[in-house]
């Protein structure tokens, strides 16, 4: 399975992006992860195959997985952003049912892009 992540760019304080992540093939639980230079790769959210959602707390009532991941399609509308959201967002995906907050769970990764936040 590949995953294909679009969506990036830079964006002031406050401001609005969307992330999208394609996979090539069926996955059951889909994950947004972000790594800031020097940091360790964090979770941001994650989508079950029957539609659940779930999110970081850093994150949680600005960020959202809208819609569901059948179409092994998923995105992340990201509101409020701030500096400390700059990194780059990965899409990961599992064969497992079951959602994970742990990169180590994941069995497939797309190249990530560039989320830029300015003051």
């Amino acid at each position: 399975v590949q995953l294909q992540a679009s969506g990036g760019g830079l964006v002031q304080a406050g401001g609005s992006l969307r992330l999208s992540c394609a996979a090539s093939g069926r996955t059951f639980t889909m994950g947004w992860f972000r790594q800031a230079p020097g940091k360790e790769r964090d979770f941001v959210s994650a989508i079950s195959w029957s539609g659940s959602t779930y999110y970081a707390h850093s994150v949680k009532g600005r960020f959202t997985v809208p819609g569901d991941n059948a179409n092994n399609m998923m995105s992340l509308q990201m509101n409020s952003l701030k500096p400390e959201d700059t990194a780059v967002y990965y899409c990961a995906a599992r064969r497992a049912r079951g959602t994970s907050d742990r990169p180590s769970d994941y069995d497939y990764w797309g190249q990530g892009t560039q989320v830029t936040v300015s003051s």
